[in-house]
């Protein structure tokens, strides 16, 4: 049986060296022991927490001021297979952030990514997601690496 401790992080940071494990990577995020310091690092934590069912820590790093109705419950109505991360960009002046990602799920035998240029607050030193830009999936050519980390082709993999 596979411990928390011996689980490697979601989030995307394991597409580098050295491998990062859930407990020191978005852990100390998810239980409010450490608040991340970048948006992106918001960004990852807040993709760890909708791999890991973690709704509450999403619910609190998503500014008042755009929740609207979105409650835990809601959040978990629909919880698909998440696949992988990958950041495309982002950038950072003074206390707004941007973070461009494609964040790929399977929903039943489908595939698909959402694709979001996810704008950040930052207040009292916190940073906070406000809203994003939805665009269409960008998919992997055929012989590019499948978006599922199995380390196949896309074309001997997900796209049969």
């Amino acid at each position: 049986m596979t411990t928390e401790a011996e689980v490697l992080c979601p989030c995307g940071q394991n597409d580098r060296e050295p491998l990062h494990l859930y407990t020191d990577c978005c852990a100390p995020y998810h239980q409010n022991v450490k608040t991340a310091d970048t948006p992106e690092k918001l960004m990852r934590s807040r993709y760890a927490a909708f791999v890991l069912g973690k709704y509450d820590y999403l619910i609190q790093t998503h500014h008042r001021d755009y929740l609207g109705d979105l409650t835990v419950e809601v959040l978990a109505e629909h919880a698909p297979q998440w696949l992988s991360l990958q950041v495309l960009s982002t950038q950072t002046k003074g206390d707004v952030g941007e973070v461009c990602f494609q964040a790929w799920y399977r929903d039943g035998s489908d595939i698909d990514a959402i694709h979001e240029c996810s704008q950040f607050v930052q207040e009292a030193n916190r940073w906070f997601y406000t809203q994003g830009t939805q665009k269409p999936a960008v998919y992997p050519k055929r012989n590019d690496t499948c978006l599922c980390n199995s380390g196949k082709k896309y074309k001997q993999c997900c796209l049969k």
